[in-house]
């Protein structure tokens, strides 16, 4: 029993949250600063050999210290990696509230506004680990927790890989969930962004209809109906109201046609307004996100202007295509033809007198 014990010589541990699939949950006090910690103890697979443990606690500690680079409201802090008596320990800021999971549990669905806006919060924290080179890998209703304070937060990026790791991940072995793992993972590739976008468009589908659309009898019926997955075999979104349009775009078979982290952030937070989002004529904003050209944000209140609570009050997003003044241009847009300005009469009239004026000085000096 690890209750009460004291990891580190500083954090000690409290009681259990959780159990999970690679280890157990504790909540701790950290005893150096005075707060209130999660502590995640990774526990591996008894059949695994000593030399494997080794490595993958090894492969595990780097890529939660580079978790740790990841700072926003809507992903959990890393605050510490310890490995003591053979096993890792990784510690995090405590969130208190509920996962996704346990509502869906006790409610079935949710309103599809609230599960837009979850994925709106969620996106945001995929957006600035994506920029980080983190891809999470495994996104499920369990790793998406409501917090008491109407926080959402995307947690366990444990698993994530950085780029320069990728070449280490094992090919042909899809990681996380088998009902939210990308087609394209399904058939062997490894992992990245538009993997992420995704799985977040599962659970947002399962979030706002209660039905997981490819789940089957069996993890291999489930990844082999994955893996020959085509946009047309995506069932019907009945009653997701405006999110329906986003889920279809997450959805794509091929993962270049899936919008960006920060392209389905904006998405998302005009579904959560009530609002259809429409394509943008001509190159899509997904594509200018990739090229890493800046993007318009989805309305005067953007999410991050809030703390990340979405739009403000009593203003209506703006969709990605309205028009409106480049980015960074300096300057305002020309006035129109026909409306130069209140400064032109005045103007017409002073030349017209220094035109007289001229004349009647000639006039005087022929005389």
């Amino acid at each position: 029993m690890d209750t009460e014990r004291l990891l580190a010589d500083r954090y000690r541990l409290t009681a259990e949250l959780g159990r999970g699939e690679v280890g157990v949950v504790w909540q701790a006090h950290d005893e150096a600063l005075g707060r209130q910690v999660a502590v995640k103890e990774i526990r591996a697979a008894d059949e695994l050999a000593p030399d494997e443990v080794r490595r993958l606690y090894t492969r595990l500690e780097q890529e939660a210290m580079t978790a740790g680079r990841i700072s926003h409201r809507n992903a959990t802090t890393v605050h510490n990696v310890v490995v003591e008596d053979g096993r890792l320990w990784i510690v995090m800021e405590l969130v208190r509230g509920l996962s996704l999971k346990d509502v869906l549990a006790a409610e079935g669905s949710v309103p599809p506004a609230h599960a837009a806006r979850i994925g709106a919060e969620a996106a945001s924290a995929l957006r600035s680990a994506h920029e980080a080179g983190i891809w999470h890998r495994d996104i499920k209703p369990a790793n998406i927790l409501l917090g008491n304070d109407n926080r959402v937060v995307l947690t366990d990026f444990g698993i994530s890989l950085v780029k320069a790791d990728t070449a280490r991940a094992r090919t042909g072995e899809p990681v996380g969930a088998p009902e939210f793992t990308a087609p394209e993972c399904a058939r062997g590739a490894a992992p990245g962004p538009a993997s992420d976008m995704w799985s977040l468009g599962v659970l947002l589908y399962l979030a706002a209809t209660g039905v997981s659309p490819f789940r089957r009898g069996t993890a291999e019926e489930t990844l082999g109906a994955l893996a020959s997955y085509t946009d047309a075999d995506l069932p019907p979104v009945r009653e997701a109201g405006p999110l329906a349009a986003v889920l279809e775009r997450l959805l794509r078979a091929d993962p270049d046609e899936r919008p960006t982290a920060a392209a389905a952030e904006r998405l998302l937070w005009v579904a959560a307004a009530g609002s259809t989002p429409r394509p943008a004529p001509g190159p899509s904003a997904d594509r200018a996100d990739r090229a890493g050209e800046p993007s318009r944000p989805v309305s005067s209140g953007d999410p991050q202007d809030g703390g990340g609570r979405g739009p403000a009050a009593g203003r209506r997003p703006v969709p990605a295509d309205a028009p409106g003044p480049s980015a960074g241009s300096g300057s305002a847009p020309p006035a129109p033809e026909g409306d130069r300005g209140p400064w032109v009469l005045p103007v017409t009239i002073l030349v017209v007198l220094v035109a007289l004026l001229a004349a009647l000085a000639a006039a005087v000096a022929a005389r």
